[in-house]
């Protein structure tokens, strides 16, 4: 009998770099606490942490139906716009559908509005899919392009005005829009409810379906799975679609809570999403992140926001530092990833 060695090396062993690695988002949330906490009074407050969260659920929203689409290898530059395109839509029901050929002007239901402004983001979202999926054209010009139009129609809807007062009259049964942006459900705003069960279905939907499994498929090796039977088509166009009607959800928090719509909403949203997804530890070459990340990412960005609007920081020292907490995001899932980030 002959003996064989093997130089692999040891994976089961413990390694405080790999934990503080792959804990990089908790560990900076926590930090970014223990920083403004000790800096100012009034940020380590339960009033002041609903507020934060309340605000960083639009991002959550968002970032959700972006790490979608990152996990299956793409990239989504509209859900800024289409956030401002369903934002004005809402904003036109609710303000009345005139329509000319009857002589009526119809105010529909908050529900209805919900409804169909949910239905046009993702319709949106799925001509993302289809010109991606079918057309073969490259994500990040496909979305480019997707994100003009949107930008555009909002526009052009609004005169580059925003509707204001949407929160209804009882006399025309269309009141409770302001009720997604401003109720609280035992203390806790309405929209961190609505985050919380957006990031619960979409945990579900990764860790325990199978398009979950097509998803990190079709996102790891896109080749790969179609050869094995994954139907990387529907896969692509449907994470397209959430994200598309993520972000018409994400136009709602955010109009509700403005109690106002209007065409230039959600500018450079896209890019908080993306830098919330790259610091949770998702690659942007796909089939590798998690919905546990992603949020923590979402409050990385919204509580080191917050916390310098408070200690008094300026709005431009603000990107700065926003920017170098994503450039070193990166930097570390090169780290991170280019060790043995080949492993599926």
């Amino acid at each position: 009998m002959s003996a064989t060695t093997t130089n692999a090396p040891k994976s089961g062993g413990f390694s405080l770099g790999r934990l503080l690695l792959e804990g990089r988002a908790f560990f900076a949330l926590i930090a970014i606490i223990a920083v403004f906490s000790f800096l100012s009074p009034n940020y380590f407050t339960v009033s002041n942490f609903l507020i934060m969260s309340s605000q960083v659920a639009i991002y959550g929203i968002l970032s959700i139906g972006m790490l979608l689409v990152i996990l299956n290898g793409g990239i989504d530059l509209s859900v800024g716009s289409i956030l401002a395109l369903c934002g004005v839509c809402a904003g036109a029901m609710m303000q009345g559908v005139t329509l000319d050929w009857a002589g009526v002007i119809l105010y529909p239901p908050v529900w209805a509005v919900v409804v169909l402004t949910i239905a046009i983001g993702a319709l949106v979202g799925a001509l993302n899919g289809v010109l991606i999926a079918f057309f073969k054209v490259p994500p990040f010009v496909a979305t480019l392009g997707v994100m003009y139009v949107a930008r555009g129609v909002a526009l052009l809807m609004t005169n580059g005005l925003t509707y204001n007062n949407l929160r209804g009259q009882e006399a025309l049964g269309n009141t409770g829009f302001n009720w997604l942006g401003f109720n609280r459900l035992g203390g806790i705003p309405i929209s961190v409810i609505v985050l919380a069960v957006v990031a619960v279905l979409a945990g579900l939907m990764l860790s325990r379906s199978a398009f979950g499994r097509w998803l990190y498929a079709s996102g790891g090796n896109e080749r790969a799975a179609e050869l094995s039977g994954v139907p990387v088509r529907r896969v692509k166009i449907t994470v397209y679609t959430i994200s598309g009607a993520l972000a018409a959800v994400a136009g709602l928090v955010l109009s509700s809570q403005l109690t106002s719509a209007g065409p230039t909403a959600g500018t450079t949203y896209e890019l908080t999403a993306i830098a919330a997804v790259v610091i949770g530890g998702a690659a942007l070459t796909g089939g590798r992140g998690g919905v546990r990340g992603t949020m923590l990412g979402a409050f990385v960005i919204g509580f080191l926001s917050a916390g310098l609007v408070i200690i008094g920081v300026s709005s431009y020292w603000q990107t700065v530092f926003t920017g170098a907490v994503i450039v070193l995001a990166v930097l570390m899932n090169s780290i991170q990833y280019g060790r043995g980030g080949r492993k599926s």
